[in-house]
């Protein structure tokens, strides 16, 4: 019969046996029981169908993890076999661990944008207008990185009267991810117009500082309207969905958000030129204004209402002239015919009575008493009147005369014949 040993020296056994034989070994399974304590390590369970093995990563590995370990992801790991002597139980103690299927920073790169989408940090109607004339821009970047030469290159260029605040960041390595953090904090306290955060082209891991969640937020916090410029065309970081504006590279950004002086000088000169057009316009439109309110204020002076009142007693006084001399000519021609009648109706009258004169004439020479030679012709006077023997009545006294002799009678009878 062998000598029995204790619990303790079996385990110790074990864990010598174990922790020298599986030094180091990879092991692929899906994820469960994710425990991320407070001391920073981190705990969880590698299981395949049939069965199931307790892992750890300490603090130190864990740190250098690019993405999140989450329930039910594949995972492959590497690690050594470690016994727990107290309990006489084994886990693999992970040093590092790779999403199975896919890299590390791209699962990384994905749940962090999911992440950052649901806390509506990509959000557009939260982006920050662009100022269309930029007065500053703080540059966020490296001073001896190619990109900030290129940057000022086009800054020169397009719009020399921009100013550009240089603020100095490292742009790659594990302490990036803090210095570009403090360098937007530090931009946005200088008041510019504008942050552009950038950096040139490299691989996914040169340019991972720009993927880490604090630099996310850093950019969502800051005050200023900030522009991402990371990388190349093809390069997709997070800081390109959170920032107000993306551009596909640090030159195109100074391109996109500095107006061109080419352009700018063309659309002055095209201004200037409307605005002689339009002012040439005016003063046009102007001076016939003040050309009629002068017509309108000249025909409603006093001395033009005289001057018309005037005018108008001239036309009314030339029409009275014209109208008397029409009405004197007339009543002269009038008179002429009038007077040209009168001399004929007055010569026919005279001719007339010239004949009822030669007439009368005639009949008074033919019936003058002193031609006449019959002896008993007499006229009677009654009452000083000529009248008739019939109307002489008895004892009437009456004159008979001749013309020669008068003689005084009184009738003594009246008999008729």
């Amino acid at each position: 019969m062998q000598t029995p040993i204790s619990v303790s020296e079996l385990n110790n056994q074990i864990k010598s046996l174990l922790e020298s034989t599986f030094v180091s070994v990879y092991v692929e399974g899906e994820v469960s029981r994710v425990t991320y304590h407070s001391s920073g390590h981190l705990y969880f369970t590698l299981k395949d169908k049939n069965s199931s093995i307790s892992c750890v990563m300490f603090r130190g590995n864990n740190q250098r993890l690019k993405f999140r370990v989450e329930e039910g992801l594949k995972v492959i790991i590497q690690g050594a076999v470690s016994v727990y002597t107290p309990r006489g139980s084994y886990q693999i103690n992970c040093i590092s661990m790779e999403p199975s299927g896919s890299g590390a920073l791209a699962l990384a790169y994905e749940q962090l944008k999911k992440k950052l989408e649901a806390k509506g940090y990509f959000k557009d109607e939260i982006k920050k207008s662009i100022p269309k004339y930029p007065k500053s821009i703080a540059l966020v970047t490296s001073k001896t990185g190619a990109a900030l030469q290129d940057m000022l290159r086009v800054a020169k260029k397009r719009w020399p009267l921009v100013k550009i605040i240089l603020v100095n960041t490292l742009v790659q390595g594990d302490e990036a991810k803090y210095s570009i953090v403090n360098g937007i904090k530090k931009a946005d306290l200088l008041k510019a117009d504008v942050i552009v955060v950038s950096r040139g082209g490299g691989s996914l891991e040169d340019l991972w500082a720009f993927n880490e969640e604090i630099v996310a937020d850093a950019i969502y916090e800051a005050k200023t309207p900030v522009v991402s410029a990371i990388g190349h065309e093809i390069d997709f970081m997070i800081s390109d969905f959170v920032a107000d504006l993306r551009a596909p590279t640090p030159s195109a950004a100074m391109e996109m958000i500095l107006p061109d002086k080419i352009e700018m000088l063309l659309y002055i000169d095209n201004m200037l030129q409307n605005f002689h057009l339009s002012f040439k316009r005016v003063i046009l439109k102007k001076n016939e204004e003040l050309k009629h309110l002068f017509y309108a204020y000249k025909q409603n002076s006093f001395l033009q209402k005289i001057e018309l009142f005037q005018n108008e007693a001239n036309a009314l006084l030339l029409r009275y002239k014209e109208s008397m001399e029409f009405i004197l000519q007339k009543k002269e021609q009038e008179v002429l015919t009038l007077n040209e009648r009168l001399h004929q109706k007055l010569s026919q009258i005279l001719i007339q009575k010239e004949q009822q004169l030669s007439m009368l004439l005639d009949s008074y020479q033919a019936n003058d008493p002193k031609k006449r030679v019959k002896e008993s012709f007499a006229q009677i006077i009654k009452n000083d009147k000529p009248t008739t023997l019939e109307a002489i009545e008895p004892n009437e006294v009456f004159s008979l005369i001749t013309p020669t002799t008068k003689l005084k009678a009184k009738a003594i009878s009246k008999t008729k014949l």
